[in-house]
């Protein structure tokens, strides 16, 4: 008798799954799934239905928007621009029982995987014993044969005792139900922040269905995760940084979403540096020590001078600091040796030697062909089963590391496989090809069956032991080709809900963590951060600028009203003004119809060569902030990526409309930066870039329109049409018709924007934010006298606040505008990218 459907469920109302085409033959989610289970299925459609009145696409595109609010993005390899995050409004739901069974075999697999580590780099027992070739060890480019000496890793033994302390492993749901390991994943646990995300934006979606249903949370595998990390370490109050291979790395955003959401600083290698066996972070307040690394990069990577040489993404000296106790890691390094192929034909045996117990989740079957009984095997079926590299990389005959249907080889190409399989055996693995269940998904507009597979995490807690996430990320293919480790063209993801068929109140209990100490301030801001953070500041001030004064073209000036000759100098020093900013190439005579200022204009904006082009700085603005993604606010963010408007040069209205549209971005990212940035170290970077370059771009503006003004200038001795505009530029036109009742004249317009002390946008405004900026930023300096940037900023400051408006003249401002490049250097040299060994070693001594 079937059991009967929990509570509440049986009045569901009609959902999408009333039509849904279950496979005749099986092997679908929710076609297979028990009478509590489907209703939970039911009730999760009806309810999604209800919040998009029955439409489908709808509810879809609300999930797509809820993830590109979160600044979900991905990289295909090989391309250069990331992709929005390809999120599904139907989530995979699985029963508590069938989980129950998958958490048990999870759990079993992570501990037999730290059994085996441990054995591959001490007495190598299974080796010894027959019950694994050497050669599936040694042959793997990730075997740390420096890994072997003991008493190399006394010290890490001693600290750090788990080899593992994150896993994950890829599974397939088969049609009968039974659930494999497709691949396991020892080295990064890539896609763990994908699921939070996930889980994220389905709360924004439909936050009242997941406590309805019963769905278990998953927030609180990431505050045991963190806590087992932090036991790792073996101090208190340790800081654990996530090492990043860095920005084009195809999963750096969920990197950086990640490091924010554990509060973990984002680091890459040249942030780095080792001195007396403990590794450092350069920071603006000198170097910091890391306890801690969870490591994204492979074991190869880590360290030039202990494995590959031509590794930039690692630290020099690392392995040893590693190996003497100074640092821990996350997860040790060599362990993914275990992830090969190779290594999965000989788990259900490894599985049975070391627990004495059969495998709960057993692996895809798989032969290594380095064994002749195997390879014959392989060879024999090779059309019916799957080819791939047996240690991960590609091989003669298979120029990817991704699995290859023998079948899908033609002749020729079946043929060089044989021959190459026959002259290397050990370098290829043959695998069954894997049928997989499907489960609904939206998909077109309609609720349709798509083949999937799972990705589960594992971690240790504080107390060393294993907990599983409740749940995962789902991927959804496009067909039963043979699945990958990557997300690839027409897949997307879905959130995985693990459903208790009862309610358990233990499931959505929060939990009672130690409350920490007090603590003020934005953590640590290391070099690179801060330079990009500074850039980050100049490239958007810099388009701001540049937008100015391309909207000063195109809409004009309340002052211009002087005649041909009057419009045509104000013009020609706006153009000027661009061909100075590298907006355009040097403009020997102005413009002379509208028709050529809009040229103008709509080439500055689609510019992406010249470095002053709109859309050329917008990109490299972009390009810093993907550096700097894990500091950001998700708004903020959104905003950043927005993409410069497009134009039509026969339309003259969508050209301005495009330049106004961009002053209000900028406008709205200043707001942003005002109001929700916390007056940190970092905050204080970005306002410095952005003040330098908002100065050195009112000196230009000055000089330019200052001399179109003059008497000698163009536009005779009025020149109301120039100094007006300028106003305009600096935002102070109104300012100056409150101070002063006559027109712009030059004395008062140029005190205005160059001396007055109390005008956001003037000159020696800038250059006060900018003192006041340095001196609340940490000093390495024991005797406490002012630092090089310091010193530059102040004596500039003197001079603007020892000036009257006729001492600012052209010849002047140009030589500030050289001091400006000037404090820019001494703010580099000693704030971006600096490490003083001398100085880490003094207090090492002091620790």
């Amino acid at each position: 008798m079937a059991a009967a459907p929990p509570p509440g469920l049986t009045d569901s109302p009609p959902g999408w799954l009333d039509a849904y085409p279950v496979p005749v033959s099986g092997g679908d989610l929710f076609g297979d799934a028990a009478d509590p289970v489907a209703a939970r299925w039911r009730a999760v459609a009806s309810g999604l239905a209800a919040l998009s009145e029955g439409d489908p696409v709808a509810l879809q595109d609300t999930a797509t928007r809820n993830a590109a609010d979160l600044g979900l993005t991905f990289r295909v390899t090989g391309e250069e621009e990331e992709r929005a995050w390809p999120l599904n409004a139907m989530p995979v739901v699985i029963g508590a029982g069938e989980w129950e069974v998958i958490e048990r075999g999870l759990i079993q697999r992570a501990e037999l995987f730290e059994h085996l580590a441990a054995d591959i780099y001490s007495d190598q027992r299974m080796v010894r014993e027959g019950h694994l070739p050497a050669a599936v060890i040694a042959g793997s480019p990730f075997f740390a044969r420096k890994m072997l000496d003991p008493a190399r890793r006394l010290g890490a033994e001693q600290a750090h005792p788990h080899f593992i302390q994150v896993y994950s492993a890829d599974l397939a749901r088969g049609p009968r139900g039974q659930w494999r390991v497709l691949q396991d994943r020892v080295r990064i646990a890539s896609g763990i922040g994908y699921a939070l995300e996930n889980r994220l934006a389905m709360t924004r979606l439909a936050g009242h269905l997941l406590a309805d249903q019963q769905v278990r949370r998953i927030v609180d595998f990431f505050a045991v995760m963190r806590e087992g990390m932090i036991a790792a370490c073996g101090r208190e109050a340790p800081r654990i940084a996530l090492l990043t291979p860095g920005r084009f790395n195809q999963t750096y955003a969920e990197q950086a979403h990640l490091a924010r959401y554990l509060g973990f600083p984002l680091v890459e290698g040249r942030d780095l540096s080792v001195v007396e066996d403990r590794l450092w972070v350069g920071t603006i307040a000198g170097p910091k020590r890391v306890d801690s690394i969870w490591r994204w990069i492979n074991t190869t990577s880590l360290d030039p001078l202990a494995f590959d040489a031509r590794s930039q993404l690692g630290v020099a000296n690392l392995f040893e600091a590693w190996a003497r106790g100074g640092v821990g890691m996350i997860n040790w390094p060599g362990t993914e040796v275990l992830e090969s192929p190779a290594f999965a034909a000989f788990m259900p045996r490894l599985c049975k030697v070391v627990l004495g117990e059969e495998p709960i989740l057993p692996n895809i079957a798989t032969w290594w062909c380095g064994q002749a009984a195997e390879g014959a095997t392989v060879a024999a079926r090779l059309a019916e089963l799957a080819i791939l590299p047996a240690f991960g990389q590609p091989v003669e005959g298979l120029e990817r590391r991704e699995p290859v249907a023998g079948a899908d080889l033609d002749s020729v190409q079946r043929g060089a496989l044989l021959e190459a399989l026959a002259r290397r055996p050990m370098d290829y693995c043959g695998q069954e090809i894997v049928h997989l269940s499907t489960a609904p998904a939206i998909v077109g507009g309609e609720v349709v069956p798509r083949p999937f597979t799972v990705r589960a995490f594992v971690a240790r807690d504080a107390d060393g032991n294993w907990t599983v996430m409740p749940g995962g990320f789902a991927r959804l293919a496009a067909s039963q080709a043979l699945p990958t480790s990557l997300m690839g063209e027409g897949e997307i993801s879905a959130d995985v809900w693990v459903v208790d068929e009862a309610p358990s109140p233990a499931q959505f209990t929060v939990r009672t963590l130690t409350e920490p100490p007090i603590s003020r301030g934005g953590g640590i801001l290391a070099s690179q951060a801060a330079d990009n953070l500074y850039w980050f500041g100049r490239y958007n001030e810099r388009a701001q600028l540049v937008t100015r004064v391309l909207r000063a073209l195109l809409d004009g000036s309340v002052e211009i009203d002087g005649g041909p000759a009057e419009q045509g100098g104000v013009v020609g020093a706006l153009v000027g003004l661009l061909g100075e900013t590298g907006s355009i190439a040097s403009q020997d005579e102005a413009p002379g119809a509208a028709a050529d200022v809009q040229a103008i204009c709509a080439a500055v904006l689609a510019e992406a060569s010249l470095p002053g082009g709109v859309t050329a700085l917008m990109r490299r603005r972009q390009a810093v902030g993907l550096a700097l993604r894990e500091r950001f606010a998700r708004d903020f963010w959104r905003l950043v990526s927005q993409a410069v408007p497009q134009v039509d040069l026969h339309r003259p209205a969508t050209l301005l409309g495009a330049v106004r549209s961009l002053t209000e971005h900028f406008s709205a990212l200043a707001g942003l930066v005002s109001e929700n940035m916390v007056r940190s170290a970092a905050w204080r970077f970005l306002e410095i870039g952005q003040r330098i370059e908002r100065a050195q771009g009112i000196c230009r503006m000055v000089r330019r329109l200052g001399d179109a003004a003059s008497p000698a200038g163009p536009d005779g001795p009025d020149g109301t049409g120039a100094l007006g505009v300028l106003l305009d530029l600096c935002d102070s036109q109104i300012i100056y018709r409150t101070r002063y009742l006559t027109g712009p004249m030059a004395g008062p317009v140029r005190d205005l924007l160059l001396l007055d002390p109390d005008n956001p946008r003037a000159l020696v405004f800038q250059i006060a934010g900018v003192v006041e900026h340095l001196a609340a930023l940490p000093s390495v300096r024991d005797d406490n006298l002012p630092e090089a940037p310091m010193r530059a900023a102040r004596a500039l400051l003197g001079r603007l606040q020892a000036a009257a408006a006729q001492d600012m003249t052209s010849l002047a401002l140009t030589e500030i505008e050289q001091e400006l490049y000037g404090l820019s250097d001494a703010i580099s040299a000693r704030y971006f990218l600096q490490f003083d060994p001398e100085q880490a070693e003094r207090r090492t001594a002091l620790l």
